[in-house]
């Protein structure tokens, strides 16, 4: 595997989009990690949380943690709308050069970055995280249901829509800020499918896009409901297939 440099204090300004959905269990270690990674290599960065209609007391917890880390945003909204809206509402406020996006367990650990970057410094224009690559690292797989459902997700959108990637799903991607905040613009699906809408947009427009291997513990606190969101994926799928735009 590549040997990855570490970079102290980039230039760029990044910012690191959080959507969080009944999160406060981890959330405040979730945040002093991400801190503590941050600020020590990028000199300018910014941590955007997006409360999606949690109904724990995530927004007190997170505006506590403000008082000591001092640039984080915080949105909130009092009903659960899912992660594609809650993403797309932290792409329009963020103002970084860069932009990561990262599930609020750190599944794949906020280190990884450092894969993405190696992409970023390359020209690509998106990089995404990868579960399924040959030197992908699964340190703690997911429950069994958890991955037939993957795979045979995966084998939709490779049959209708991205025959390319191997895993659109991981929660771990890097975008150029601008062309970030382009894109999800033109977003439409606001539950666990736009990661698939995201990239077909990327492609059309000519975007660069880099698939990277990536270290991945799974948590066992899942938000998935495993018909329900199926059959909304599978519904989502379709309406991307045939959208116009």
């Amino acid at each position: 595997m590549q040997k990855l440099e570490r970079r102290k204090e980039r230039k760029e300004f990044i910012s690191i989009i959080i959507p969080a959905y009944n999160e406060s269990g981890r959330i405040l270690p979730t945040l002093n990690r991400i801190d503590e990674y941050f600020k020590d290599r990028f000199k300018c960065f910014e941590i955007i949380v997006v409360n999606d209609g949690s109904t724990d007391n995530i927004d007190d917890l997170v505006l506590k943690a403000n008082e000591r880390i001092g640039y984080i945003k915080y949105l909130g909204y009092n009903v659960n709308k899912g992660k594609g809206y809650a993403i797309r509402q932290g792409v329009n406020i963020s103002a970084g050069d860069i932009i990561v996006v990262s599930d609020a367990d750190l599944s794949t650990p906020i280190e990884d970055v450092e894969k993405l970057l190696v992409q970023y410094d390359n020209g690509y224009d998106i990089i995404i995280g990868s579960r399924a690559l040959e030197e992908s690292d699964i340190v703690v797989r997911q429950p069994w249901w958890r991955v037939l459902m993957g795979k045979i997700f995966n084998r939709f959108v490779r049959f209708l829509l991205l025959e390319e990637f191997k895993d659109t799903q991981c929660g771990f991607k890097l975008f150029k800020g601008d062309i970030g905040r382009k894109i999800f613009k033109h977003a439409t699906v606001d539950r666990f499918a736009f990661d698939v809408e995201i990239l077909c947009l990327a492609k059309k427009a000519g975007y660069r896009i880099k698939e990277v291997p990536i270290r991945w513990v799974n948590s066992p606190d899942s938000k998935v409901k495993p018909i329900k969101d199926s059959l909304q994926m599978l519904k989502d799928l379709v309406k991307i297939r045939f959208r116009k735009v």
